[in-house]
């Protein structure tokens, strides 16, 4: 079973940078890491070891602007999982 929790916001730079150095801060060390996604706090559990990925999308459609878009993944097995 796949739970997903997301959320979408338009936010200034400078409030996507505090939000992710606040998950920054929750992935740093051991234990648990408590991310905030909307209205709801969720405890993860992320190994020493993650898989990270970034991803930078440029469209330029024929109709509108340009359009950028950065991607950050990070993963990683659960306990239990085998």
């Amino acid at each position: 079973m796949a739970d997903t929790t997301s959320t979408s916001d338009e936010v200034t730079r400078d409030e996507a940078a505090d939000r992710l150095q606040e998950i920054a801060r929750e992935l740093r060390g051991e234990g648990p890491a408590d991310v905030h996604i909307g209205n709801k706090t969720l405890t993860l559990a992320p190994t020493s070891a993650l898989e990270y990925d970034v991803e930078v999308e440029e469209r330029s459609p024929m109709l509108g602007g340009d359009r950028e878009r950065l991607t950050v993944s990070l993963a990683w097995k659960a306990d239990g999982d085998d």
